[in-house]
């Protein structure tokens, strides 16, 4: 065990960046697949893992969307969901919010409300037994049309009140946001908060688009950023978050190595930085594993550890009151170590 995991996975968390589709663990995997009638290419827990060595992030999303086959009915969506919610308990994790494509299922005739309802009965569930609160983020496709992506809006809107907000994600190159100007606008025209992925594999003219074009409230990712100083002078100055995701970005390939992951020189650019899980079975860790992964690799204090658990809860779309609850929870956890430590 790492020196500092006790102290890491204590420390009160957020995880914004995750998705459902990807927390899926190899053995939950493969008993969905067995309830389903799913026939995958892999026999064992040890091949599924096997499998998750990845060139680049398409290579990633033929597995990802593979791996949905598996989800078909309301309880599938209420077992993963559940999962990783107990997952994210065990690492810390006070608040989580949660990205799901419904597109990945309705167009093999998932009923939407199965799917929605599975889900949300998961979040309330686990917010009783284990005192998580999380929300949902549709997420659209980037590699569908601004018209597909409406119409999923549309299709959603009688969960307005349990959508927490609206995401995007999907292979960027190609797909830039400003494909999905109309779209976003009608989202912001509804009252929903929105996020994108920008900046992952796309360029640093991604996360500007994102940000002029679109207003969105968050960016996922947004690594490429620094290519652009102006840009980077931008995200400062509104202060709109980038929730970045270390080992998703090493085992996509993003960065060759974590000591060369961008994260520190964020941090030290003023930029609104939190770090997440994205696919964390996919990727090696949850939340714990990354910011661990980012003290070896990058130096974090704990101080930093600390003002990124504080960034993860500021960025959330919590109400201000859970937010400053957030907020002051990390501020004791770190006075009552502090305190331990002798420090």
């Amino acid at each position: 065990m790492h020196r500092l995991d006790p102290f890491v996975r204590g420390l009160p968390k957020t995880d914004l960046h995750m998705h459902l589709e990807g927390s899926i663990e190899p053995e939950m995997l493969l008993t969905l697949a067995a309830r389903n009638n799913v026939r995958l290419p892999w026999d064992t827990p040890e091949q599924v893992r096997a499998a998750y060595r990845f060139d680049n992030l398409q290579s990633f999303l033929d597995l990802y969307f593979a791996g949905c086959q598996v989800l078909v009915t309301g309880q599938d969506f209420y077992d993963i969901t559940r999962a990783y919610l107990r997952q994210a308990v065990a690492d810390g994790v006070v608040h989580a919010e949660m990205f799901l494509g419904p597109q990945s299922f309705t167009g093999r005739g998932v009923p939407l409300d199965a799917l929605m309802e599975g889900i949300l009965s998961a979040i309330d569930d686990a917010a009783r037994a284990d005192g998580i609160t999380a929300g949902l983020l549709v997420s659209a496709h980037r590699h569908r049309s601004e018209a597909e992506a409406v119409a999923l809006l549309d299709s959603v809107m009688p969960w307005a009140e349990r959508i927490l907000g609206i995401g995007m994600g999907g292979p960027e190159v190609g797909n830039p946001p400003s494909k999905f100007v109309h779209f976003f606008r009608t989202c912001r025209a509804r009252g929903l908060r929105i996020t994108i992925h920008a900046g992952e594999e796309g360029p640093a003219a991604y996360v500007r688009e994102a940000v002029e074009l679109l207003g969105v409230d968050r960016i996922d990712h947004g690594n490429a950023c620094l290519d652009d100083p102006a840009l980077v002078r931008l995200l400062a100055e509104r202060r709109i978050p980038l929730t970045v995701c270390p080992l998703s970005n090493l085992r996509l390939q993003v960065v060759p190595a974590m000591t060369a992951h961008p994260l520190r020189r964020l941090m030290e650019a003023g930029l609104f930085v939190t770090v997440n899980s994205d696919d964390p079975p996919y990727f090696g860790g949850y939340v714990t594993e990354n910011l661990l992964a980012c003290h070896d690799a990058l130096g974090l204090t704990v101080a930093e550890m600390a003002q990124l658990a504080r960034a993860g809860f500021a960025a959330s779309f919590l109400p201000p009151e859970a937010v400053a609850r957030g907020v002051a929870a990390v501020d004791a956890y770190v006075a009552r170590y502090r305190a331990d430590d002798g420090a």
